[in-house]
């Protein structure tokens, strides 16, 4: 029996018994009265929230607002000034690397070489640096997205200049797998196609964590996710963490920075050979004496490092967890 049949039969009860109102009101009208109030009672009240809805607007993350203006007054790339000198000398330099990725032989291909690695020698060549501006630089194309990796995990001194809290989860808590996910920490940021991943806490066993399986799907996640973004690894230098080679391994494309008159021919010469033969290689010269950076050219190669003693700074340090804990 519908609403309207209930109330009407409640009405015709009301009669017989004297108990209807004094004012004619037909029993039709009656009933249409009585729908309406609950038609209106069933609009005004407020839907309640899923438990799902309710987790997932707790899991927002505020936007990271970059340090654009400290940014233009150290000479780096921002949305304000797309003319400047060092604007161009960067697009200059991502031109090849963007063209490997769209001219790839293979779907594969093409994904690997969204990941692309930047790293040096030696600490003071530049690299990260050059890795923000290279990453703001493709952000300012019109169809690229940008992840920007600190995968320095030791320093994380570009998380430094983005302005990351340092004890903001990162590439290292989501490789320890305790149940922090992809998206919990990927960070927003005030510039719509740039999103960042910090370091994460600090941990004794960071070359094992980047050398595992977690590290090798989370790269393909990586670069097959979006085929629109590019994901810029801001690297250790090569021959002073066990880590720079680690991330060699995973990397489609490495930009190898060069500073004129600070980096040793040898030591140059130890971190190419020491590159494998199934990447591409960009040398990048910094600190030129005319003052431009320069793309020298291309050849093939892999990474292994050595070295102890690569700075930590005042970040956390994640505890390795006890077996049977």
């Amino acid at each position: 029996m519908s609403t309207i049949e209930k109330a009407v039969e409640k009405l015709e009860k009301a009669a017989d018994t004297g108990e209807r109102d004094k004012t004619p009101v037909s029993t039709a009208e009656k009933a249409e009265e009585m729908q309406d109030s609950l038609t209106t009672r069933a609009v005004s009240t407020p839907p309640v929230e899923s438990s799902a809805s309710s987790c997932a607007d707790t899991r927002e993350k505020a936007t990271l607002e970059l340090p654009l203006k400290e940014f233009a007054a150290n000479g780096m790339i921002t949305p304000f000034a797309p003319r400047s000198r060092v604007a161009e000398e960067f697009r200059t330099i991502k031109r090849p690397l963007i063209r490997n990725i769209d001219h790839a032989i293979s779907p594969e291909i093409a994904d690997k070489s969204r990941l692309i690695m930047v790293t040096s020698a030696l600490q003071g060549d530049g690299k990260t640096f050059t890795a923000l501006n290279l990453a703001m630089s493709i952000a300012m194309e019109q169809d690229r997205t940008v992840l920007f990796v600190d995968a320095d995990v030791s320093k994380a001194e570009a998380g430094k200049l983005l302005g990351i809290p340092s004890d903001q989860p990162g590439l290292i808590d989501l490789l320890e797998n305790k149940g922090v996910t992809f998206t919990d920490v990927i960070l927003p940021t005030s510039i719509d196609n740039f999103r960042v991943l910090s370091a994460g806490n600090l941990h004794d066993r960071s070359t094992e964590l980047l050398a595992s399986q977690s590290m090798h799907e989370l790269m393909l996640e990586m670069s097959s996710r979006y085929p629109d973004r590019v994901v810029i690894f801001d690297s250790p230098p090569l021959l002073l963490t066990t880590e720079a080679s680690v991330l060699a391994s995973f990397m489609g494309q490495i930009a190898f920075v060069v500073s004129t008159d600070h980096t040793p021919q040898d030591a140059i010469s130890k971190a190419l050979e020491s590159i494998g033969e199934d990447k591409i290689i960009g040398m990048v010269l910094n600190k030129a004496h005319q003052g431009r950076n320069k793309l020298l050219g291309y050849g093939y190669g892999y990474g292994y490092g050595y070295g102890y003693g690569y700075g930590y700074g005042n970040r956390s340090r994640s505890m390795p967890v006890e077996e049977g804990a």
